[in-house]
């Protein structure tokens, strides 16, 4: 039985219908992802599942036993101890055990009706099992590699959703929904998730991306939600494009032919009595129907329609920096001593953790923060900037006030449009058009931004994080339009295949002040990168090799001969520890992203249980090296 069905789901909010009919299944063990354009109803559907929504008709049944956490879109601003907030929800014992947490810090402090007030809770603890909820959550925090006595309120956006990950695994349960949860989190957050949802043995997951990598990663099964059905597609979202393609193409036939009938009836209809008056009696009760089928049918959404404005051209030289450093008060400087040079054309993708100062240094290059170094800018440059936080938007005036500044036109590309023609080019209809943007989704937000962006004549584009909240469909549009710019782009992104199929090098910045640049896109970068895991693993044989070689000579003992076999065994083993070292090395990068645990399962796994060999048989090589060597010095 599945653990969760839909049965014939109808839910609507007024207008079409977000589910007409849906039907769904989710069974034991499945990785499915639910995808669909901005507003279609994705997150309603988890709420549906969840329980906080009841639907107009049909069902939603649950398997019993089963239990389902949520881990929902929003990132919280509260603040509050990280263990109490993963505890919450774990009923009487988070709470008692969060006023034992509060009693003791303040008896600490010298509070002594709190010291008081801990025997009781000790005793309330012991009567609702709270040691062992204790246990749990530091347990789940370790493994997530958190501080258990950290403020929310103090962490990255990162660091929260790991905290509200915990809270929902807590209880173990056997469905886990997720809405969103790669949202505004850097590539190295982004990764561990991967990494961590993978290593979940028996773990049942439906949840929400438009993060492709992601999604290729981790879904065995796409789910789309489109015009209020629900259709699924085995495989990963590579396999999901190919089966939308020839589900499109045949839809399309469909209708065609739908149409074409349609049309000799109507013309038919039109003839004079004489025409039709014999046999067909139903011919008219047909072309009814047909009609109301016409009108029952939902079109795809239209997608999204988008150019630049080219300015004049730049100069070739566009950036000149000059140990370009960047710091605020007595801090350790945020950016040290940068050097590059930016060339008309170039696409420029700035990657790295949050806060390690991306948006900082766009912002020193562009003369918007005093810096250290020069930076020397080309000529006629004219620069639209997407800005992540929003700020070009009024949240309180209308889609249509925040493009065209009151007006009812809009120049493009030297002619006048209509503003409602053209923000229907970025599927805002005239009704929607009117509507505050501080009542509008986060997508459509990003869509609003576009398009005043696109009306700004530029051959420089700044972007930061323009991906977030956009659907696919939209996302890819937006490729196909950078990717014909004929100005410059800088982007700053935690989208990887959105950075690999836009930019042509790369800015990495490696926290400490300092960056990096690489050639082409992100998959680029981790091909070039050196190979940490390998030099660490190398660092360590030569740092364990070279104490007992210390320790050999320290003792200066009298050397014995080797035996022949012994002799050829210590000239051979060098050798057979380098082949297992780069054996090591191979296996490390075909597991790096976690593709191959769901493409190829049983090979991802036999290929984990060879890196456990090579490692028992690197540690016995190296054992009988040294009992060798010490044989050479009489040990």
């Amino acid at each position: 039985m599945a653990y969760i069905t839909l049965r014939d789901v109808q839910l609507a909010f007024g207008g079409p219908s977000l589910l007409d009919g849906a039907t769904f299944n989710l069974e034991r063990g499945e990785r499915v992802c639910l995808i669909g354009r901005n507003g279609e109803g994705k997150s309603t559907l988890l709420k549906l599942i969840e329980g906080s929504l009841l639907p107009d008709r049909g069902e939603v049944s649950i398997q019993n036993g089963i239990t389902i956490s949520m881990l929902a879109q929003d990132v919280p601003m509260d603040s509050g101890k990280v263990a109490d907030i993963v505890a919450d929800g774990a009923g009487e014992a988070a709470t008692v055990l969060k006023a034992y947490h509060e009693a003791s810090d303040a008896c600490v402090l010298g509070d002594m009706e709190a010291c008081d007030r801990m025997g009781n809770l000790q005793h309330k603890l012991d009567q609702v099992d709270g040691w062992a909820l204790e246990n749990k959550v530091n347990s789940i925090l370790s493994k997530m590699g958190l501080d258990p006595d950290a403020d929310l309120a103090d962490l990255s956006g990162g660091r929260k959703r790991r905290v509200l990950l915990a809270r929902a695994l807590l209880t173990q349960p056997d469905v886990l929904l997720l809405d969103e949860p790669t949202n505004h989190l850097d590539v190295e957050s982004i990764e561990w998730l991967e990494k961590f949802l993978l290593d979940q043995n028996n773990l049942t997951l439906l949840f929400i991306s438009h993060d492709r990598s992601f999604v290729d990663s981790i879904a065995t099964r796409i789910v789309e939600l489109d015009r209020g059905n629900l259709r699924s597609y085995e495989g990963n979202y590579s396999r999901y494009l190919e089966l939308k393609a020839q589900q499109m193409e045949a839809e399309e036939k469909q209708n065609a032919l739908f149409d074409k009938r349609l049309a000799e009836e109507e013309v038919w209809i039109r003839q004079g009595i004489k025409a039709r008056r014999t046999r067909n009696e139903g011919r008219v009760r047909a072309l009814k129907d047909l009609r109301e089928e016409s009108r029952a049918r939902r079109s795809q959404q239209g997608k999204v329609s988008m150019a630049t404005q080219d300015a004049n051209r730049s100069g070739k030289l566009v950036f000149d920096i000059e140990n370009l450093s960047v710091a605020f008060g007595d801090q350790e400087p945020i950016i040290k001593d940068f050097s590059a040079l930016v060339l008309r054309g170039d696409r420029i993708g700035l990657v790295g953790d949050n806060g390690v100062g991306k948006t900082t240094l766009i912002k020193a290059i562009l003369g918007e923060l005093e810096h250290g170094g020069t930076v020397k800018t080309g000529t006629q440059l004219e620069v639209a900037y997407f800005d992540q936080l929003r700020n070009a938007l009024d949240l309180e005036k209308s889609v249509k006030d925040n493009i065209s500044e009151g007006s009812d036109f809009v120049d493009v590309n030297g002619g006048r449009r209509h503003i409602y023609s053209y923000l229907q080019d970025f599927l805002f209809s005239p009704e929607r058009a009117r509507t505050p943007v501080k009542a509008l989704s986060g997508g459509e937000r990003n869509r609003i931004l576009l398009a005043k962006l696109l009306l700004k004549p530029s051959n420089l584009i700044v972007m930061d994080e323009p991906t977030n909240d956009l659907d696919m469909v939209t996302l890819e549009l937006l490729e196909e339009m950078l990717g014909g710019y004929k100005g410059t782009l800088l982007l700053i992104s935690h989208d990887r295949a959105f950075m690999d199929n836009v930019v042509t090098s790369t800015w990495v910045f490696d926290g400490k002040g300092h960056i990096d640049e690489y050639i082409g896109g992100y998959q680029d970068y981790l091909e070039q990168r050196p190979d940490q895991t390998a030099v660490d693993q190398k660092s360590d044989v030569k740092k364990a090799l070279a104490k007992a070689e210390a320790a050999a000579a320290a003792a200066a003992p009298k050397k014995v001969k080797l035996s022949y076999k012994d002799q050829r065994a210590l000239e051979q083993l060098p050798a057979e520890m380098e082949a297992l070292e780069k054996e090591q090395v191979d296996i490390n990068a075909k597991l790096a992203d976690g593709t191959l645990f769901v493409s190829d399962n049983a090979q991802a796994m036999q290929l984990s249980a060879r890196l456990s060999a090579i490692d028992e048989a690197l540690l016995e090589k190296l054992e009988r090296w040294d009992e060798l060597e010490k044989l050479t010095q009489g040990h």
